[in-house]
């Protein structure tokens, strides 16, 4: 038997097309995805021919009940989509590489009526005339915050973009060079304000900034004073930084607009649930700063966005600005702000319905009594792993409350058979991706980030890795 005898035998892609297992397949997958499959497994095939010894060439046996079970494999992860959702048990609660905020569960029928639906997205019912997108969220936004309007674009960096580039293009803005954060992603708040035209002006130190530095550099060029709160990270030590309030006085008095970015924003003051002080979008505008922008999806537990709260006059000139139209958010983005939003009506609400101001707030004893959950559901396997139920602790993530260490309840496994990273791999690859961490050769689960709902997966998951190595 040769090489190119046993090529001879590999089947044509017609003839695996009319096997009754695969013209079941094409009852609900594409003919492409199913070609592109069975080509890709007779290339397989293939390969392993061309690699044989020559003396083992007798040996070779073409297996077409496995061959076909590996097209229908093959296709189902082809039809898969690429963006899926995981179940996240390493206890950062606001993890950018997973999704940053989760939504409310209440808002899901919003989102799907807008989706489903043609909408009065820049319709006025009232009128029969053409409307603005942004009038479905300014009130909402204008009551919450007590800013005079609002406008939302598709991320801060977006909004500080739009701002610098709306009321200082060509003209100079004044920052504190304690404040030129990196934002995530590599990019830099000098970088987005040289591609907004605004000219920078760093006025004092990495750790010391006075008001009088502001001061004597505003001059006729000057258009606008910017405060960056530094929400990813802290100095600590000998410092000075100026207060929103000093500095909006110092814009009154020479006629200039301040601009405060406080970065992932909230509209809930988290101190009263034990957590470190941030300031609140609310304190922002009653302190007067004549523009606020913020993140949708970080602490305030929305969609991502750019939210840009302020002064009226400001505000209007920014929704003239051709910029506008191409920073823009769709219907779905409005439709999940939107409500989102209204569930801000009631602080009580807020914190009981919106998942990251939920997992934030949660108790210590409410957290055991779902590690404890979780654990029974598990069960022991004293020969295969060891589960224990420890303290640690949680992060925010996102850039938001970088010194903040949340007090947590950890689920930890132990595995005996397989390594520590076999398991994590396995975990990883399941048919709903669960994502964990490893320390001192243990899988932590953290459940201040794990979802009731997906403790069945999680305790499926583990009895499959046992029980089909």
């Amino acid at each position: 038997m040769t090489k190119r005898e046993l090529f001879l035998m590999l089947p044509k892609v017609d003839e695996l097309l009319y096997k009754e297992e695969i013209q079941m397949l094409l009852n609900n997958v594409s003919r492409i995805l199913v070609v592109e499959a069975i080509r890709e497994e007779i290339d397989k095939e293939r390969r392993i021919i061309q690699d044989l010894e020559e003396n083992l060439l007798e040996n070779y046996n073409l297996n077409i009940n496995k061959l076909v079970e590996n097209i229908l494999i093959s296709t189902n992860e082809k039809k898969r989509m690429n963006l899926r959702s995981v179940i996240n048990t390493t206890g950062v609660v606001l993890h950018t590489n997973l999704g940053r905020a989760l939504l409310s569960d209440q808002i899901m029928d919003q989102i799907f009526v807008v989706a489903n639906n043609y909408s009065n997205l820049e319709y006025e019912l009232s009128t029969g005339k053409r409307g603005s997108r942004y009038t479905h969220i300014e009130e909402v936004l204008v009551k919450l915050t007590g800013a005079e309007g609002a406008l939302v674009v598709n991320n801060n960096a977006a909004a500080v973009l739009l701002v610098l580039g709306t009321l200082a293009k060509g003209k100079e803005v004044i920052i504190s060079r304690g404040q030129l954060v990196e934002i995530g992603g590599s990019f830099r708040i000098p970088e987005v304000m040289e591609l907004s035209g605004a000219k920078l002006v760093e006025v004092g130190t990495t750790n010391k900034t006075h008001l009088f530095d502001y001061e004597k550099s505003i001059n006729d060029q000057t258009r606008a004073l910017l405060k960056v709160h530094t929400s990813n990270y802290k100095i600590l030590g000998f410092t000075n930084e100026v207060e929103l309030t000093e500095l909006v006085l110092l814009g009154k008095k020479f006629n200039v607009p301040v601009i405060e970015d406080i970065g992932s924003g909230t509209l809930v003051d988290l101190s009263k649930y034990g957590l470190e002080k941030e300031p609140t979008v609310q304190e922002s505008i009653a302190a007067g700063a004549d523009i606020v922008t913020f993140s949708g999806d970080k602490l305030f537990g929305g969609p991502q966005a750019g939210i840009i709260v302020g002064k009226k006059k400001y505000i209007d000139l920014m929704k003239n600005n051709p910029l506008t139209r191409a920073i823009r958010v769709d219907k779905l983005t409005f439709a999940a702000l939107e409500a989102t939003l209204h569930i801000y009506l009631d602080e009580k609400d807020a914190i009981e319905k919106i998942p990251t101001l939920k997992m934030l707030t949660m108790p210590l004893s409410k957290l055991r009594e779902k590690a404890e959950q979780l654990m029974s559901m598990i069960g022991e396997s004293p020969d295969e792993y060891l589960l224990e139920i420890i303290e640690g602790v949680s992060q925010v993530g996102g850039g938001s409350l970088p010194l903040a260490k949340l007090p947590t309840i950890l689920l930890t496994v132990k595995p005996y058979k397989l390594s520590v990273n076999q398991w994590e791999e396995n975990l990883r690859n399941y048919k709903i991706p669960i994502i964990s961490r490893i320390n001192e050769d243990k899988l932590i689960f953290d459940v201040r980030t794990i979802k009731e709902k997906e403790f069945d997966i999680i305790s499926n998951a583990i009895h499959h890795i046992v029980y089909n190595r």
